[in-house]
């Protein structure tokens, strides 16, 4: 058995969808050509990537006034693309942004440099919940609390923040439209594109591998870019030719789009959103009832993608992993910037995962508690 691999990006990849490109690697159903070899233009590949969008299409339930774009860059390149594309939707070249965490903080500052950008709403102090007090970006604002501006171009929001465990998606219905960056629970759970109007993700945490970016945009949106904006990075320009403007991340999409097969073969996005939850509610249960462990999330937004927690004895922070790695549980050191732990458990990782990591956090405390 493979260990298990609790990675927040790139991470942990459907077995199944390996095995298939490695059957696939020389040879594309008789082509004679790995994918990788491909013309992007040959109707091979056309054939792949047009399934690609299909089945993404299908998962997500996009609908038709909504342009599917494959990109390169990342979600961080998106954080200047975003405002390239969008602020000239209005003349006064607005935006408003939410800071969850520090993804999306890191979309606040890049945002500085294109326009007028403001806060609309931040999590980065402490406050009381519910009579409890909350840690700085352990929690996220209301959205009744939202400043938003009425001549702004859009507001950006991030679903899940991947280092600090924090997700929400109970997206309010705004006068201007609403950004997601949703690179790390993409796929995780149904997207409402009533609310949404534009969705963006690096594929490398559920839809693929590092190096391809998707962006989900709607159609009436397209054409309002900064004339400085790269051609290659331009959304209407890329939506017009179906994302061969420039050659595209062929291998990439190849392996999203065996992603989204097997997506497909697992229920689809509603299916898979059931046991994520079991997942979740698998560890944040042993961990709300143990005095040896700790997560700090507000209950309300705690991740069901990245689940962060703390020993109450930070002193055996490197026994942990040591012993967790020698148990073929992989990458739970959490982010250095908060430390302690994090199991990212993404559509990858099978329950059988998240009950191995409980038995042996339960071994661990029993040892050492």
């Amino acid at each position: 058995m493979r260990p298990w691999n609790f990675s927040a990006g790139p991470s942990k990849f459907p077995e199944a969808v390996l095995h298939k490109a490695a059957t696939e690697m020389l040879d594309w159903h008789g082509s004679g050509m790995s994918v990788m070899e491909m013309s992007h233009r040959g109707k091979e590949f056309m054939q792949i990537r047009d399934e690609a969008e299909q089945d993404l299409r299908d998962l997500l339930q996009v609908p038709d006034n909504f342009a599917v774009l494959f990109m390169q860059g990342g979600a961080q390149a998106q954080n200047a693309l975003v405002p390239l594309n969008l602020l000239g939707l209005k003349p006064a070249a607005k935006a408003d942004y939410v800071v969850s965490g520090s993804w999306s903080k890191k979309s606040f500052q890049e945002a500085q440099h294109f326009g007028d950008i403001q806060l609309a709403a931040t999590s980065d102090a402490i406050t009381q919940i519910h009579g409890t007090e909350q840690g700085a970006l352990t929690w996220f604002p209301e959205p009744s609390t939202w400043q938003v501006r009425p001549d702004s171009s859009y507001v950006h929001v991030c679903s899940n923040e991947t280092i600090g465990g924090v997700e929400f998606n109970d997206w309010p219905r705004l006068d201007v439209p609403l950004v997601v960056d949703v690179s790390s629970n993409i796929l995780s759970r149904p997207i409402d594109f009533t609310k949404v109007d534009v969705a963006y993700a690096g594929a490398q945490k559920n839809a693929g591998p590092a190096g391809l970016t998707v962006v989900i945009v709607r159609k009436d949106l397209l054409g309002f870019s900064n004339p400085h904006c790269p051609n290659a990075f331009n959304y209407e320009l890329v939506a017009k030719n179906n994302s061969m403007l420039n050659t595209p991340p062929t291998y990439s999409i190849y392996l999203a789009g065996l992603v989204f097969k097997w997506l497909k073969e697992q229920g689809g996005v509603v299916a898979i959103e059931k046991a994520n939850q079991a997942k979740a509610d698998l560890l944040y249960s042993y961990l709300d009832q143990s005095d040896f462990y700790r997560n700090t999330v507000a209950k309300a937004v705690r991740s069901r993608m990245n689940i962060p927690f703390l020993l109450n004895q930070p002193q055996l922070d490197e026994l942990f992993l040591t012993e967790a790695a020698a148990a073929g549980l992989l990458q739970l050191r959490g982010h250095k910037s908060v430390g302690g732990m994090r199991a990212s458990i993404y559509n990858a990782m099978p329950l059988e995962g998240v009950q191995a990591l409980v038995d042996f956090m339960k071994g661990f405390e029993a040892r050492h508690g």
